[in-house]
């Protein structure tokens, strides 16, 4: 909850992505515990009167407790000094009426009695100190102006103003916050427009210099936060910034907290939430990592190619010399493609020379075509 006066309230920054909400400047704010303060009152010297006196004129009753709900409708809209007296003026407006040529002073049409007296002071005095009363959040703090010049920070819980002479002139909020800006059209150091939409993580420490030093403290955060990123990106190439975002993020941290440190906040951290570049330059990008990718795929094979070709020349040095396991890893081969492609297998003629397996694969198709049945004489008599 923030109460500050602005040459600008109503209309956002647009600098500032998601703006918070303005609240109106007001010397106090008038809440639920206000109101019924002020009813406690009334009903003490109502109580008051009753056991001095004895009991209370119903209709003065009413008349007094509907004086207190126009006095707190009138305080929630305008909280203002101004609106306290003219509230007090209507109060006793309608508590009291002149009534006669001789100026007697009567309530609701009857004679003043002592026994009314308690009353009528409490709900005055509940008119006074109602506004008086605040009451702040355990994460806000209040800062008091006492004639115009800072006088206490106040809360959290509840606390009273003096009447006419104090001010609630900001309730801050001390909870880090995040605000989210943009920064458009920012020219790295190879002249490569971009467009960055960032956040900044900060809080206050200080109620009182973040009131008092600057006008507008969000504002400025924000201003701020625009111009280190500016400076900051403009000092690195493309290729740098989006590789070693984490240096570019503590160098704009060291900066803003340089500057927002005299203003009672300190930034704890900013972090890049998209960097947008230009549509040509994106294409270019894509099929530049691409092709990088495709050099890497093809280095990769050429790697693999040179370790199984590493493997060859080892598994020649031990097949050298010893034809016999040669040709057992040969006629393995055969039978593994046999079993897993079908019958038609395709070889070299040097290789079925070498391992002499042609004969034997020849045997195996007949004893299959005749279903197992021996084969008839090679050569018949004439």
């Amino acid at each position: 909850m923030i109460f500050f006066r602005n040459k600008n309230d109503g209309a956002p920054n647009p600098r500032i992505i998601n703006p918070p909400a303005r609240k109106a400047s007001g010397d106090f704010s008038f809440s639920i515990f206000s109101f019924l303060f002020m009813m406690v009152i009334a009903s003490l010297g109502a109580a008051l009167g009753g056991i001095a006196f004895g009991a209370l004129s119903p209709a003065l009753l009413i008349r007094g407790y509907a004086a207190l709900v126009f006095v707190a409708v009138l305080y929630a809209a305008f909280p203002s000094w101004n609106a306290f007296i003219y509230a007090l003026m209507l109060d006793l407006a309608i508590l009291f009426s002149a009534t006669g040529l001789k100026g007697e002073w009567a309530l609701l049409s009857y004679e003043l009695e002592p026994s009314q007296l308690p009353f009528i002071a409490g709900v005055a005095l509940a008119a006074v100190i109602g506004p008086c009363v605040q009451v702040v959040a355990q994460w806000d703090k209040a800062l008091i102006l006492r004639l115009g010049r800072f006088h206490k920070v106040k809360g959290p819980g509840m606390f009273l103003l003096a009447p006419l002479v104090d001010r609630c002139a900001a309730v801050v909020d001390t909870r880090i916050r995040v605000t989210d800006f943009s920064a458009e059209r920012i020219l790295t150091r190879d002249t490569v427009p971009i467009h960055v939409d960032a956040l900044a993580f900060w809080m206050i420490w200080d109620t009182q210099k973040a009131i008092l030093e600057v006008e507008d403290f969000l504002e400025a955060v924000t201003l701020s936060a625009q111009t280190a990123l500016r400076d900051s990106v403009g000092k690195y190439s493309l290729s740098t910034l989006l590789s070693e975002r984490e240096t570019l993020y503590r160098e704009i941290q060291s900066i803003l907290d340089a500057k927002t440190n005299p203003w009672g906040i300190t930034i704890l951290s900013v972090e890049f939430v998209d960097i947008q570049l230009p549509k040509d330059l994106e294409d270019v990008m894509s099929r530049q990592a691409q092709a990088e990718r495709e050099k890497k795929a093809r280095l990769f094979l050429a790697e693999a190619e040179l370790e199984v070709a590493g493997k060859f020349v080892e598994a020649s040095e031990l097949y050298k010399g010893n034809p016999e396991a040669l040709n057992l890893r040969g006629m393995n081969m055969v039978y593994d493609a046999i079993k897993a492609r079908g019958s038609m297998v395709l070889l070299p003629s040097n290789a079925l020379q070498s391992m002499n397996i042609g004969s034997v694969l020849g045997t195996a198709s007949m004893a299959k075509a005749t279903g197992g049945q021996e084969a008839a004489p090679a050569h018949e008599e004439a």
